[in-house]
């Protein structure tokens, strides 16, 4: 079994399966791309909500595993060598599991550093700006009377839902007929884009063709179903 004592996080948040991959997380946009992703792949994993009405993320114990005070982080006991892993940043983390399990990544090696290059295109890209309009639309920036903020995010929104688009054009998936973790880390922010931030009519989205199809496929798959809802909100 492994021992996991000497990470101050595990005394806030303490493991029941230390042999497990732990998941500290809530279901965000962010969040949801690794829990979707160990629903996808089967790896055991024990999951640990980080109750953000509590400042769970601003606690010295959660600081210890990221120092940024953001969801998601992992502790994996098994990483390289046998030897514990913390690890932040949900991209780096969609990557290292995919690696670390050999599944939803290409093993083609050119096709591998394409499904990288979309994932870096989300996180530079689609979770900053449609991050940012949920801001300006739904949260404290709706009331600026400044609008041209508003205005900025939503036209940086359309131009990269057309980007997806574009890429969609005769494929089922980011990578063609192979779903991977690029897929996967766009589609809670799509999602969440015309649903919890109500932006749909904003970015004009039901003008798109493939988005939408891709979307619907993605949401009908049972563990994307599952990793949506974990964990569970307080």
């Amino acid at each position: 079994m492994s021992d996991l004592s000497a990470f101050p996080i595990t005394r806030r948040w303490p493991a029941q399966h230390p042999d497990r991959l732990h998941l500290y997380s809530l279901p965000t946009p962010n969040g949801v791309k690794v829990s979707i992703v160990l629903e996808e792949i089967g790896l055991p994993y024990e999951v640990h909500l980080v109750d953000f009405g509590k400042d769970d993320q601003k606690t010295p114990e959660f600081l210890s595993l990221n120092p940024n005070g953001k969801i998601p982080a992992i502790l994996d006991p098994d990483g390289p060598g046998g030897k514990p892993l913390p690890l932040f940043e949900s991209g780096a983390i969609l990557q290292y599991l995919a690696e670390k399990t050999g599944k939803l990544m290409p093993t083609d090696a050119a096709r591998r550093w394409q499904t990288i290059q979309w994932l870096h295109f989300q996180m530079g890209g689609i979770g900053p700006m449609f991050g940012q309009l949920g801001f300006f639309h739904k949260f404290a920036g709706k009331d600026f009377p400044d609008k041209r903020p508003l205005e900025r995010y939503v036209n940086e929104a359309r131009r990269l839902l057309e980007v997806i688009e574009q890429r969609l054009d005769g494929r089922a998936w980011i990578m063609d007929d192979e779903y991977t973790i690029a897929d996967i880390s766009m589609l809670g922010w799509v999602r969440n884009l015309i649903g919890f931030y109500g932006a749909r009519e904003l970015v004009d989205f039901d003008s798109l063709t493939h988005v939408p199809a891709w979307l619907n496929r993605g949401l009908a798959r049972p563990a994307v179903e599952r990793g949506l809802n974990i964990p569970k909100r307080p």
